[in-house]
């Protein structure tokens, strides 16, 4: 609502870091129901404050799927493909069958919506390299996100349908 510094007030100010800070809650109100990743920030403890860390939700998901240890996965679901998958899924329902796990397949396709950075593709492809060679790994997007378009992004209007020139 600002096109211009001049034109900047503190109201303006104040309702735009508002909004943005409404946004975030909104996002984290939805991730509440989550097990595993509904963080993104780890506080440390009370003895150790600077221990406080954050790790991006997309690294969490990666790490969980390349996870060597392959504990059932709580928030991420493979979907079954073939006749096999299909009646180990169907079986479970009786007698203790393993689930298949997402990494267990040697394609991993990520789709994000509302985009991705170069730096976070550079870290899919990092993290799959490192905990799962020999895994091909495709990282598709809605829109390929720059720090510019990022920023205007957190100050569109309408979140689903931008004014963003991205």
């Amino acid at each position: 609502g600002c096109d211009s510094s001049l034109n900047l007030t503190s109201q303006k100010a104040t309702d735009a870091v508002d909004g943005i800070f409404r946004s975030l809650r909104d996002i984290a109100r939805v991730r509440m129901h989550m097990k595993q990743f509904h963080s993104i920030h780890n506080p440390g403890s009370n003895t150790h404050q600077a221990s406080a860390s954050y790790k991006p939700l997309l690294k969490q998901v990666v790490e969980e799927i390349c996870n060597p240890d392959r504990p059932d996965p709580v928030d991420i679901e493979h979907i079954s493909s073939g006749l096999t998958d299909l009646l180990k899924t169907g079986f479970s329902m009786f007698m203790k069958v393993n689930r298949p796990h997402p990494g267990d397949h040697p394609l991993l396709i990520i789709f994000m919506v509302g985009g991705v950075s170069v730096s976070e593709v550079k870290m899919v492809k990092d993290l799959v390299a490192t905990r799962k060679p020999g895994t091909q790994v495709i990282v598709l997007s809605s829109v390929l996100l720059t720090p510019h378009s990022a920023v205007e992004l957190l100050f569109a209007p309408d979140r689903l349908q931008p004014d963003a020139h991205i």
